[in-house]
Order: structure tokens, then C-alpha cells, then sequence
């Protein structure tokens, strides 16, 4: 056993769980791919400023939960908490919004930290899948993006899943609202930490998930009730192409989500087996981060899904991934010559597609026919000197345990025929 153990709050993924995971990666990127989403990777750390203007000095991620770090040559880092602020601003430093052809469209994925009291479904080291439009002012994205995370759930066989809807305005109305807000949240027996929100970024107080905060907030003004026409008929025509395209959601009012940058649509996925870590998910619309952070003016809409909630969602439903075997040939050479020939072997299989392994450190008979039963694969191969001066090997089906000699210079075929 190692001295060290993972930092508190963080995990290793291993075999066989790391499968699932791979597995969600691929079923949340896929109708991505499908939708004309190229892939982006962006560092791991950024420049502390990326994310105190874009996600917003006010939020916890930023005053509290963000890992900073100082280099040698005097430079402010973070370790990215989230991650549509890196992605736009590698899009803007790479140009992709002046090659003509907007909006630009990508998805990413990776690993996110956050110093936060660990729990089931929350740690400080977390996997996302993401995606960005950027460029472009249109209900229809916000739809096709919604819809995308919807089918991705929807192909992993989740089924308890709900998706919260609601606008926040733009800068024309916002402010009216703002104002009200803050009048009515003055009024309320709130804590200092809480005042101070309600100067700097009022809407998060209506995020607050505390009982005692919530009780107080029965009469607060809504943002529904102060937005313009604009922002009125854009939100209404996003609900049209959900509702056509047979998504259902339920209109959430006080759904503002963490982020400063958000604007008009704003959504989020939640699973109620998860308990208080409920959401899977979310995102909107963040038509003013591009300014925030130095670009010029790009409407923009995106979202990022939890692989590790998505996981924990899957188990809460009792939904088990159909997954490859990861073996599906497994060698065991008897011999010094059966261990050269049937190497050969693996290798062709490996090049034709099969996934195949292999009997290392010598073992006998009777163990390596056990390895070959723990790894999951479907055939053995079998080899000896007997087998080798007749031009065979044994091919095993470790289902039915039929087993026959077939040609060593036919193995590839017999065993893709076998497969089917």
C-alpha cells in the first residue's frame, strides 16, 4: 500500500467503474458530434482574472471555493473552476469568430476543482462534458442545446430526470428588477454575508437553498413579471421548440443558477435520487461575457453536464450500462515456442479489432484458464507443442465450453466468424 492516499475530496477512477465513466463521456458527447460540435481542450489553469470577471467576484466559486496558485514569476493562477470561460477565451484568442461561419460551435471535457465541502455527488475534483455555441442570438440554439443534453440522458436510459426552465433578462430589463429585488430583500432578517449579496448580486439570493432564507422569500418580486418584450417573446419562443420538439420542463422562476455571466435563458437538470446534490447539470445563455473578459459583443449559449452526478444518477435509477467487454480473446500459450506463436496471434487479432490478451509471467494451464474466466473474454486460445507440430491451436468458447482445433494461420478469420 502507498504512503500517500488522493487529496481529501478527490477520487481515482479504476477499472471497472472508469468503463461507466468513458461510457457517459461518450453518450453525453455524441449527439454533439452529431450537431456539428467540435472538440476544444484548454489548460488545466488559467489566469485568475478569467474568472473573477466572468464567472463574477460576488459568487462563492470565486471567493471561496477557487484554488489559486502564485508561479515564480510572480503570475495569478486558478485552477479552472468551471469551464465556458476558458473555452471562450480560447476561442477568441484563436479567432474562430471572425472565420465567417458563426456560431462556433464547441464541446469539451475534463477535469474541474472547486474547495468545497465534500459529500456524495460533490468533490473537489470533478468531470464535465460541456458545450458552447458561440456567436449567434437565436431561441433555436438555446433549444438545440437543450435538447442535445436531453437525448444524451435520454440514450444513457435516464428516465427521472427534470429540466428547470426560466429567463433572466437582458441588460434593458434586468436593472428594474435588480432595484425591486434589492428593496424587498433589505426588508428581510438576513445574515451579513447575505446582505452584502444583496448589493453585489441580488438574484443569488434567490438561489440560497437554506430553509430560514427561502421562508422570507414568499412575495419576493419575480423576474417573470419585469421583463421586456424582447426578452418575453425569446423565452416564449424557446418553450415553443421544446414543447414541439416533446421535451417537457417545468418553469422555474427562482432558478438563477451560481454564475454571474447568464442572461434570458437560464435551465438546469435535476434527478431526485440524488438527494440535496440534485443537480446533474445546466447552463443558459451568456450573451455579455465576451465583453466581460475583453472580446467584443458574441451572444452565446452552452452548458456543462456532470459526469460524476450522471454516474451517481444512473445507480440511483438502477440503470446498468451495457459496456464491451474489455477482453475478447484471451491467450494461453503452453511453452517457450507456444509463447512465441501465439504472441503473433494477439498481435493480428489486436490490428483486426479483436480485443485480445495475453498470458504473461508464465503461468500455468490452470491459472492462466482462470485469467481468462476474471477477465470477461468470450474465447480462449489455447496452444501447446503438440498443438503447434499439427498447425493448431485450441479455440475455447468459455460460454459453453466447446472447444476445437483450428488452423494457426486461420485464427483471425475463425474467430471474427465466431463472434459473428
Amino acid at each position: 500500500m502507498s504512503t500517500f492516499k488522493a487529496p481529501k475530496g478527490t477520487y481515482d477512477l479504476l477499472p471497472p467503474d472508469s468503463a461507466t465513466y468513458l461510457a457517459v463521456r461518450e453518450a453525453i458527447s455524441a449527439p454533439l458530434r452529431r450537431a456539428g460540435y467540435g472538440y476544444v481542450e484548454t489548460p488545466g489553469f488559467e489566469q485568475v482574472e478569467l474568472f473573477s470577471r466572468g464567472v463574477g467576484e460576488s459568487t462563492d466559486i470565486v471567493t471561496k471555493e477557487m484554488y489559486t496558485l502564485t508561479t515564480r514569476g510572480g503570475d495569478q493562477l486558478a485552477l479552472r473552476p468551471e469551464g465556458t470561460a476558458s473555452v471562450l477565451r480560447a476561442a477568441l484568442e484563436a479567432n474562430l469568430h471572425k472565420a465567417g461561419n458563426l456560431p462556433v460551435k464547441l464541446w469539451y471535457s475534463g477535469s474541474y476543482y472547486r474547495y468545497e465541502r465534500p459529500q456524495a455527488g460533490r468533490y473537489r475534483h470533478f468531470s464535465q462534458v460541456g458545450a458552447e455555441a458561440i456567436g449567434a442570438e437565436d431561441p433555436a440554439l438555446d433549444a438545440e442545446l437543450i435538447i442535445l443534453a436531453v437525448d444524451a440522458y435520454t440514450s444513457l436510459g435516464l428516465t427521472n430526470f427534470r429540466l428547470l426552465l426560466n429567463s433572466l433578462g437582458d441588460k434593458e430589463c434586468r436593472p428594474a428588477y435588480r432595484a425591486a429585488l434589492q428593496e424587498f430583500l433589505r426588508g428581510l432578517d438576513l445574515d451579513e454575508d447575505t446582505r452584502r449579496r444583496i448589493e453585489i448580486n441580488p438574484l443569488r439570493v434567490l438561489d440560497d437553498k437554506r430553509e430560514s432564507v427561502q421562508r422570507q422569500l414568499v412575495g419576493a418580486p419575480m423576474l417573470r413579471d419585469h421583463l421586456c418584450e424582447a426578452c418575453k417573446e425569446y423565452h416564449e419562443r424557446v418553450r415553443e421548440l421544446l414543447t414541439a420538439a416533446g421535451v417537457a420542463f417545468e418553469d422555474d422562476e427562482k432558478l438563477v443558477r451560481g454564475l454571474d455571466y447568464y442572461t434570458r435563458t437560464t435551465f438546469e437538470f435535476v434527478h431526485d435520487g440524488l438527494g440535496s446534490q440534485s443537480a446533474v447539470g445546466g447552463g443558459g445563455r451568456y450573451d455579455g461575457l465576451s465583453e466581460m473578459i475583453g472580446g467584443p459583443a458574441l451572444p452565446s449559449v452552452g452548458w456543462a453536464l456532470g459526469v460524476d452526478r450522471t454516474v451517481l444518477a444512473l445507480k440511483a435509477e438502477g440503470v446498468e450500462l451495457q459496456l464491451p467487454a474489455p477482453t475478447q480473446v484471451y491467450a494461453v500459450p503452453l511453452g517457450e515456442e507456444a509463447r512465441r506463436a501465439l504472441f503473433g496471434v494477439v498481435t493480428e487479432l489486436r490490428r483486426a479489432g479483436v480485443a485480445t490478451d495475453f498470458a504473461f509471467g508464465g503461468k500455468g494451464l490452470k491459472n492462466a484458464m482462470k485469467s481468462a474466466n476474471r477477465s470477461g473474454a468470450r474465447f480462449a486460445l489455447v496452444a501447446g507443442e503438440r498443438d503447434l507440430a499439427e498447425g493448431v491451436v485450441q479455440l475455447k468458447d468459455l460460454e459453453s465450453g466447446e472447444q476445437r482445433a483450428v488452423a494457426l494461420d486461420t485464427v483471425v478469420g475463425e474467430v471474427l466468424s465466431a463472434q459473428g
